[in-house]
């Protein structure tokens, strides 16, 4: 396994997805554009030559935005940013307007809508009544739709609204799609239906929370709801706005994979440090420090979207430094997934360490301290190219298949998960190798282990909770599930397998993935591509 986890080559599943997403031109390898993105990055030689050596050897994996923009003419680094939903005119023009430049420079956009008047309130000067905030929820996810960075990424949104607002019953059953709907996204999965460019979470608070434990009737009515549309199809989410404020005045929205805590106009500034490649605390405190340093030079080198994003990112400087591989360091502990003790002693160095070097580097440069540091990504292509677990949710599957998206046309490939791989050759059967679907039975475990990294977080953490499928949890009992877990963390997301058509990732036999691993389809007809496909 060391060998392996210290080679710099890439392996050719994720190298090809390296190419397909983030290389500078078909033939760049993963040294040269780690090369490309230090000298866009580094404030100097030296510090030119260690961003260089920890993005090769796979230590610290910057965002996306990095991968991809470093040395091209606009360089945008952010990965998402928060904007504000305004209650007029003028604002939902502004918004959009917003939308599309920042969609198309490649960020995704988190949106509180809770400030907009409800449906069919009266317009007092102009007469009339108002469209509520889901008309401009499904104008800005219409935008999306037709928005795609560099034909690559595909635009990502979330949108919120609180639990008071007026209109949030409506909200939680807009994803309700009818038969007819399901039907034809299974056909054609960019068939439009009502905010499906888009992840929704009802906002929730501390009074939410004591009028639930209070018995009151409408709250109780309220969550009830909620809940029984999670466990089927997965939305909405809940946002804790309450426990996001206590480390963040002043956080009213977040990005689409929800790890952000976002002011009007902020932004997403990631990178991740690849677990299963520190050697030491030592070792994790130098990787803390550099992440740090580079991601607040990331931000002196951004082009913003918009002069309000750059206003609020330099007077934030809101970093969000994270980790890759969180199950893979735990099988290589001899664990399953579950926390223990020397958790505690690595992320605790991750926040103390990254909380003092955001300090002592601001200092250094006369600028602004950031005002959080740390956040839990998904890291969903990051990982692939870091060939370990994803975040810190567990690996997936032992085998899969991986939908995507590439010049326009859905495609798909069979992947053995690499974590899976190298446990395997360890002497581990595939069938004691715990993923997401055998810990789909015990969520409770899911849940503790968001709840103790939250802990040492400033952030959120992305951490999406799969369930065997829809209705395999019953409102009843994820309704309990929430009220013991929910107000220790920033947010909590489900997804009941199968409960949306298309879905990115399927769980495929071990041995029926090995058979095809190295082949790409089109998914219409399942058409091979490559040209050495069997039948």
């Amino acid at each position: 396994m060391g060998n392996l986890l210290s080679q710099n080559g890439l392996s050719p599943f994720a190298q090809s997805i390296f190419s397909r997403t983030y290389s500078a031109h078909p033939q760049e390898s993963w040294e040269e554009c780690a090369a490309r993105v230090a000298k866009a990055v580094a404030e100097n030689d030296a510090q030119e030559r260690q961003f260089f050596e920890i993005i090769r050897d796979r230590i610290f994996i910057p965002g996306g935005r990095y991968l991809y923009s470093a040395g091209r003419p606009i360089q945008q680094f952010m990965n998402c940013y928060g904007l504000v939903a305004e209650d007029s005119r003028e604002g939902w023009g502004d918004l959009l307007r917003t939308c599309v430049i920042c969609l198309s420079m490649g960020g995704g956009i988190g949106i509180n809508y809770s400030s907009v008047r409800e449906r069919g309130a009266p317009i007092r000067r102009m007469g009339g009544e108002a469209s509520g905030p889901l008309a401009l929820m499904q104008m800005v996810n219409e935008t999306a739709r037709y928005v795609m960075a560099g034909g690559k990424r595909r635009s990502a949104l979330f949108g919120g609204l609180h639990w008071r607002h007026p209109d949030v019953h409506e909200f939680i059953r807009i994803k309700d799609w009818d038969d007819g709907l399901v039907e034809m996204k299974r056909k054609r999965f960019d068939a439009p239906a009502p905010l499906d460019m888009m992840n929704v979470s009802v906002i929730v608070d501390d009074e939410y929370f004591q009028l639930l434990r209070d018995g009151n009737v409408s709250v109780q009515a309220l969550h009830q709801e909620i809940c029984r549309r999670m466990v089927l199809t997965g939305e909405p989410g809940f946002l804790n706005l309450s426990r996001r404020l206590l480390d963040d005045p002043g956080a009213v929205t977040t990005n689409a994979c929800t790890e952000a805590c976002l002011h009007p106009y902020d932004t997403c500034d990631l990178g991740s440090i690849v677990m299963s490649r520190i050697r030491d605390l030592t070792h994790l405190e130098e990787v803390v420090r550099l992440g740090i340093q580079f991601l607040y030079n990331g931000i002196d080198r951004t082009i913003f979207p918009v002069p309000q994003t750059r206003d609020v990112a330099f007077r934030n400087r809101r970093l969000g430094l994270g980790v890759i591989g969180l199950h893979e360091y735990m099988l290589m502990r001899g664990h399953r997934y579950e926390w223990f003790a020397e958790l505690d002693h690595f992320f605790s160095t991750l926040r103390e360490v990254s909380h003092d070097e955001a300090s002592r580097y601001a200092g250094a440069r006369c600028g602004a301290i950031p005002i959080a540091t740390n956040a839990i990504a998904p890291t969903g292509t990051i990982s692939i190219i870091a060939e370990s677990s994803s975040g810190v949710e567990p690996m997936f599957c032992v085998a899969y298949k991986r939908r995507y998206i590439n010049n326009g046309h859905y495609r798909f490939q069979y992947v053995v998960d690499p974590t899976a791989k190298r446990m395997m050759e360890m002497g581990i059967p595939s069938k004691d190798l715990e993923d997401s679907y055998t810990l789909s039975t015990d969520l409770d475990r899911r849940l503790e282990v968001q709840t103790r990294v939250q802990d040492y977080i400033d952030q959120g953490i992305s951490n999406t909770i799969n369930t065997p499928g829809p209705g395999s949890v019953t409102p009843e009992a994820f309704s309990q599930l929430m009220r013991r877990w929910l107000p220790e963390n920033k947010g909590i997301t489900i997804y009941p397998h199968g409960s949306r058509p298309g879905q990115p990732l399927t769980p495929v036999l071990l041995e029926e993935a090995e058979a095809e691993v190295g082949k790409v389809y089109e998914e219409d007809g399942e058409r091979c591509l490559n040209g050495v496909c069997g039948v």
